[in-house]
């Protein structure tokens, strides 16, 4: 029951999560952005994870871990109901807003919930526990874009940038507000759904779990003494940055590269991720374990990477070979290695997580907290792509800013998390 119980929420995590690699395009036409403003939505929505995370896990100490995922769920319903006047007005502001208040629910609720997969069942099939955690968020990954498509994305063809120049200033604003105002009601239909969730939690059986938590005043210098959770933090900040560009950037880029159904891509990107979840939960730990899954999701992602980079958006030789007989429309080559970065992050996260609270004890919420602050990457790095991307002209090449960041990764899965001091014993 109480896996039932977090799986049901992590799928909101992704639900919500995801909807932003759909919504960055959306937005980019109904509030006539540039890339580097359509990716200050990610920017909104992660960046509450650095600014509310240790606030939210003093609330948690508090309330409990049943409570603290109770409102987290309350403050994700209120900022799912402020994109209904953020729709209305067509306020890009109001709509940053709002995902702020959507990221800082989520904060509370990964604050809890992560902590809680790991310390309920034993140490060594913690990374199986979370990967099954990761089937339903990224689930919902696939979900959510198709969700939104059909009911937001349906009859785009007047939104088009060639027949919004033939359209008079008054029509314009007048089409745009009218492809806004498609938010509210879904928005609407979520925050209901959202507080029934949060009744749902308050009646279940969900037991409490103890981590031996630390009250005192100094519990965030004490976690600096271990090497394995601040390097673990490190890698989860560029992790969480390589997957969101994955999964957020590949809308607008599919765009760009002429593909029609370019708001599903990023289901595309979670069905390589749940694929890899899948493949996680039945190796590990039978057959490698959890650190060597981590070197293993580096090195693809690295190789993906410089692929994307050099790959050819006129080719779809790879698509055909490998999927041609699913019906699915094709996309290039390069959107495909896209979509393929799935795979090689899936397991990342997963793997991470009880690396870097390994030995923490007393300190574990402090711990799970800065991890938690890690998600920030996901604010950070798809916007630095939309920067270069608009500096350079390139928005391919700038997908180099992912390289550093494997990189990193890979040196935490070799030797950062065998690190017990900073003297390197």
């Amino acid at each position: 029951m109480p896996m039932f119980i977090v799986g049901t929420l992590f799928f909101i995590f992704g639900f919500v999560t995801w909807l932003n690699g759909s919504l960055i395009p959306f937005l980019q036409i109904a509030c006539e952005l540039t890339h580097m403003e359509a990716y200050l939505v990610t920017m909104a929505f992660y960046i509450s994870y650095t600014v509310m995370a240790l606030p939210m896990s003093v609330i948690l100490r508090r309330t409990g871990y049943r409570k603290g995922m109770m409102l987290g769920l309350v403050i994700m319903a209120v900022g799912s109901l402020i994109f209904i006047p953020a729709a209305e007005a067509r306020m890009f502001s109001i709509f940053l807003v709002a995902l702020f208040i959507l990221g800082t629910g989520l904060t509370i609720l990964q604050t809890a919930s992560n902590p809680y997969i790991v310390h309920i069942g034993p140490h060594e099939t913690a990374a199986v526990r979370i990967s099954i955690m990761g089937l339903m968020n990224k689930g919902a990954g696939i979900v959510a874009p198709l969700v939104f498509t059909a009911f937001i994305l349906s009859d785009m063809s007047q939104f088009t940038e060639a027949h919004l120049a033939t359209l008079d200033p008054a029509h314009k604003i007048a089409e745009l507000e009218a492809l806004s105002s498609r938010l509210v009601a879904p928005y609407l239909i979520m925050a209901v759904m959202l507080l029934a969730l949060a009744a749902m939690v308050h009646f279940s059986p969900l037991p409490e779990i103890e981590t031996q938590q630390d009250d005192s005043d100094d519990s965030a210098a004490s976690v600096m003494q271990y090497p394995n959770l601040i390097l673990g933090v490190i890698a989860l900040f560029f992790y969480v940055g390589v997957e969101v560009i994955a999964g957020d950037t590949i809308g607008l880029f599919g765009k760009e590269m002429g593909v029609t159904n370019f708001g599903q891509l990023t289901s595309y990107t979670m069905v390589f991720m749940v694929s890899a979840y899948v493949v996680g939960m039945i190796v590990i730990p039978r057959w490698i374990k959890q650190e060597t899954a981590l070197v293993i999701s580096a090195v693809l992602g690295l190789v993906l990477s410089v692929m994307v980079m050099t790959g050819s958006g006129d080719s779809y030789a790879v698509w055909n070979a490998m999927f041609a007989w699913t019906g699915v429309p094709e996309i290039p080559n390069v959107v495909l290695f896209i979509a393929l970065l799935g795979f090689a992050n899936a397991l990342v996260w997963p793997a991470i997580w009880p690396m870097a609270l390994t030995g923490l004890g007393r300190l574990t919420s402090t711990g799970s907290a800065l991890l938690i602050m890690a998600i920030s990457g996901g604010a950070i790095f798809p916007f630095l792509y939309g920067a270069i991307a608009d500096a350079s002209g390139d928005s391919q090449g700038a997908y180099w800013v992912m390289i550093p960041c494997y990189l990193f990764i890979l040196f935490y899965a070799l030797k950062g998390h065998k690190l017990k001091s900073w003297t390197g014993r």
